[in-house]
C-alpha cells in the first residue's frame, strides 16, 4: 500500500511538473509573439513616418516651382505646415543661394557672419581668416591672422591647412579656432554649392543679411509680412523663382508620438537617373518615439 501511494505521488509530481513546463513554454511563446508584434508595429509605423517626411520634402520641391503663385512656397526658411494622409508635416525649405559659400566668400563677409551669430569681433576676424587659409592654395597666412600649417602644428593637431576648397560644410569643423558651439550656430547659414561670393538677399536669413551690412531682422520681417499678389505677378512673399538647390527639413509626426525627420540638400533634376526628380547632395534622416 505504501509503495502504491509513493508511486502515485511521484506520478502526480511528474504530471504537475509537465504542466508547469508546458505553461512556461506557452507563456514564453506568448511573450515572444507579443514582442514580435510590437517590433513589427514599431518598424511599420517608423516606415510610415519616414515616407511621410519624404513626401514633405518632395512636396517642397513641387511648391517652390509651382506655376500657381498662390500655392508657391518661398524658399527662405519660413515654416510651412502640410497634412499628408492625415499625418501633419512641418517643412522648411531654404534656397542655397541665400547662404554664404565658404569657398568663395571674402574674409569680411565670413567675419560678419561669425559676429552676427555672437562670436566676439576679434575672434570672428581670426576665424574668418583661418577659413580662407584653409581653402586657398598658398602657404601664406592672411594679414588679419588666419592659420597655415605651423599654426595647426603649434596647436597639436595632426593635420594642417587643406589648401584646397571645402568639400562639405562639415569640413569647417576642422578649421583652427572653430568650436562645436560656434559651428552649431553658423552651420545653417553656410553652403558649398553656389560658387557665388555674395548671397541672394531674397532668400538670406537675418544673420546673413546682417553680415552683408543690412538690417537682417527688419528685412526678414518685411519679407515674411508680404502676401500673395498673383495679379501683381508676385509669389507668396513677393519672391519669384530660386536657384534649384535647396536645403529642406521635413518633420512628420504621428499621433502616437513617433517622429521622423529628413534634413537634406537637394538639387532639382535627377542627374540622369530615370524617374528621379532631384539629386541628393547631402542627406540625414531618423525616427524617434515618445
Amino acid at each position: 500500500m505504501i509503495r502504491r501511494s509513493t508511486e502515485g505521488g511521484a506520478a502526480l509530481l511528474l504530471v504537475m511538473w509537465l504542466i508547469a513546463l508546458l505553461a512556461s513554454l506557452i507563456g514564453a511563446f506568448a511573450l515572444s509573439a507579443r514582442i514580435e508584434r510590437l517590433q513589427e508595429r514599431v518598424l511599420s509605423r517608423g516606415a510610415i513616418a519616414g515616407e511621410a517626411a519624404r513626401a514633405g520634402l518632395e512636396m517642397a520641391l513641387v511648391r517652390v516651382d509651382d506655376a500657381n503663385l498662390r500655392r508657391r512656397w518661398v524658399p527662405d526658411g519660413r515654416p510651412y505646415h502640410w497634412i499628408y494622409g492625415g499625418i501633419p508635416i512641418d517643412v522648411r525649405v531654404t534656397d542655397e543661394q541665400g547662404k554664404v559659400d565658404i569657398n568663395t566668400a571674402d574674409p569680411g563677409l565670413l567675419a560678419g557672419l561669425f559676429r552676427a551669430v555672437g562670436v566676439p569681433a576679434e575672434q570672428a576676424t581670426r576665424l574668418a581668416s583661418a577659413m580662407v587659409d584653409w581653402r586657398d592654395a598658398d602657404s601664406l597666412t592672411q594679414p588679419q591672422g588666419g592659420a597655415e600649417d605651423p599654426e595647426y602644428d603649434a596647436a597639436g593637431l595632426p593635420y594642417g591647412a587643406k589648401d584646397a576648397p571645402f568639400e562639405t560644410v562639415a569640413e569647417a569643423e576642422q578649421v583652427l579656432g572653430m568650436t562645436p558651439a560656434i559651428y552649431a550656430r553658423v552651420a545653417p547659414y553656410l553652403t558649398v554649392y553656389t560658387a557665388q561670393g555674395t548671397p541672394d538677399t531674397a532668400f538670406a536669413a537675418a544673420p546673413v543679411l546682417t553680415a552683408m551690412g543690412l538690417d537682417g531682422p527688419g528685412l526678414v520681417a518685411a519679407r515674411q509680412a508680404q502676401r500673395t499678389d498673383a495679379a501683381g505677378g508676385r509669389s507668396a512673399g513677393g519672391i519669384m523663382g530660386g536657384g534649384g538647390t535647396y536645403s529642406i527639413q521635413s518633420v512628420a509626426r504621428l499621433v502616437e508620438g513617433r517622429t521622423a525627420a529628413i534634413t537634406g540638400v537637394v538639387r532639382t533634376g535627377g542627374n540622369g537617373a530615370p524617374g528621379s526628380a532631384y539629386t541628393a547632395l547631402d542627406w540625414e534622416e531618423g525616427t524617434t518615439a515618445r
